[in-house]
């Protein structure tokens, strides 16, 4: 009798950019999504947010400190949180999945 090799989730549900290094586009993910729009909007990169992959430098993409601030105002209006001091670094802004990383922490109680 064939065992059934199926994998435990839907095909469409999973695509590994939650793991980072996917370019953009059909990740799937809503936080990814409202990041790079976000990012678009207040981070003033020298390039469109859609072509980045979640895991590309943002300061090489042109991120300055300027555009750093305005991100992070945008990402707490976004989310409606609010950037504790120890999360006020350049590690934490350095590419989407970081931000990804600090949001889910920030969203899910603070443990970022």
């Amino acid at each position: 009798m064939p065992q059934d090799v199926s994998p435990p989730f839907a095909a469409s549900s999973f695509d590994g950019s939650s793991f980072g290094g996917s370019p953009a586009g059909g990740n799937g993910d809503t936080m990814i999504d409202d990041i790079r729009s976000v990012l678009a909007e207040c981070g003033g990169l020298a390039v469109d947010a859609g072509t980045l992959a979640v895991d590309d430098d943002l300061y090489a993409a042109g991120l300055t400190s300027h555009g750093c601030v305005g991100l992070m105002l945008g990402l707490e209006e976004q989310f409606d949180v609010e950037f504790p001091e120890r999360l006020l670094n350049r590690r934490t802004f350095e590419s989407i999945a970081a931000i990804r990383d600090a949001m889910r922490g920030l969203t899910d109680g603070g443990a970022a």
